[in-house]
């Protein structure tokens, strides 16, 4: 059974740059291999990772109907060939594969790639002892159970006032919604200060979180990011890694 990471939170507070930490980590772990789903519709895990998408779930969708409507199937059921797209639109590099589900093929209806991503991650999640899911903002993707269940529920803000209201409300609707995790961590990023505020240490006891983690503010990062780095090339000494390895084993570790 795979041990699944979802992360989640509001746009802007570095949380693909978290997802790509916690996937590099787990490989430099021995935690491996890793499936690395991008289920936000923006599609930008690929380039912390060090790899390039050439295919999405929505486009693998697109190209079976495409192939079906003109009659270029080869006697191939619809279904099967979505499910040929979708292997072929996998990602695999050294000890982790990649999975994204890209835009929907409509307009504002994200419903169909939705169930795609549901019923191609039942099948591939199997496979890999770990899965790291990249959530769009919010919960949406949680929300329509593109996975039962999470064994961690990594929720990230920056420590703005603005940003821990909006994890109070996330965690909030995930109650409403039965998102369902084991355990919840939220992560306090590109903190400027050493020592939680105490609103940021509030939220523990508010969220009912396992834990409440802060990451400094990191030159090394923000470099990465500039220059569209690979993650995988991160210093092993660098403040925000060291404190995922030690989230990882900490948490892996739980029973």
């Amino acid at each position: 059974m795979s041990f699944i990471i979802a992360v989640s939170g509001k746009g802007g507070v570095g949380k693909t740059t978290l997802a790509g930490l916690l996937i590099t980590r787990l490989i430099a772990n021995q935690k491996r291999p890793v499936l690395a789903v991008d289920a936000d519709p923006n599609t930008c895990l690929d380039e912390v990772l060090g790899v390039s998408i050439k295919s999405t779930i929505g486009g693998a969708r697109e190209e079976a109907r495409e192939l079906v409507g003109k009659g270029l199937s080869a006697g191939v059921s619809k279904q099967e060939l979505l499910e040929m797209k979708i292997e072929q639109s996998i990602v695999e590099a050294q000890d982790f594969d990649l999975i994204a589900m890209g835009r929907p093929e409509g307009p504002g209806c994200y419903c169909y790639a939705n169930n795609v991503l549901k019923n191609a991650l039942a099948k591939l999640s199997d496979q890999y002892p770990y899965v790291v899911l990249d959530n769009e903002a919010g919960l949406e993707n949680l929300s329509r159970r593109i996975v039962r269940k999470v064994n961690l529920l990594v929720m990230v803000t920056d420590p703005s006032k603005r940003g821990l209201e909006t994890v109070k409300r996330l965690h909030q609707l995930a109650k409403e919604m039965g998102v369902q995790y084991d355990r919840l961590v939220i992560v306090i990023n590109r903190m400027r200060v050493n020592a939680l505020s105490p609103a940021a240490e509030s939220l523990q006891k508010e969220t009912g979180a396992d834990l409440v983690l802060g990451l400094p503010e990191d030159e090394e990062l923000a470099e990465f990011a500039e220059q569209g780095r690979s993650l995988t090339d991160i210093s092993e000494n660098n403040a925000v890694v060291k404190k995922i390895n030690g989230l990882i084993k900490d948490e892996l570790a739980q029973p």
